[in-house]
């Protein structure tokens, strides 16, 4: 699923909410979401999970064409540990819908 596609189906969920401001408030979640991570904060929400910035170190890396080292600079990657409620919720099994004769 991509943004557009969670705008479109929270839109059909809420029909009295109008697209345009739908999109601008997921936009405003996943910005406030980055701008959180940037400043070296977590953010977590309940029971869906956890979002960190995790450090990477500096280190040499290897071009996968030439077999060349290449110097991989420092940088800081989002990380996600999901909430003990969302591993329930996929990992439950699916509800039963055909029924079998006997």
């Amino acid at each position: 699923m991509i943004k557009s596609e969670l705008v479109q189906k929270l839109a059909t969920q809420s029909p009295h909410l109008y697209q345009r401001d739908l999109e601008r408030i997921v936009n405003l979640v996943l910005d406030e979401i980055i701008g959180t991570l940037k400043e070296g904060d977590r953010v977590e929400l309940r029971g869906f999970g956890a979002f960190s910035a995790k450090e990477r170190t500096a280190r040499t890396g290897r071009n996968p064409r030439t077999g060349t080292a290449v110097e991989v600079s420092a940088k800081r990657a989002p990380a996600f540990k999901p909430g003990k409620e969302m591993r329930a919720r996929l990992n439950a099994p699916a509800p039963n819908t055909t029924t079998s004769a006997k």
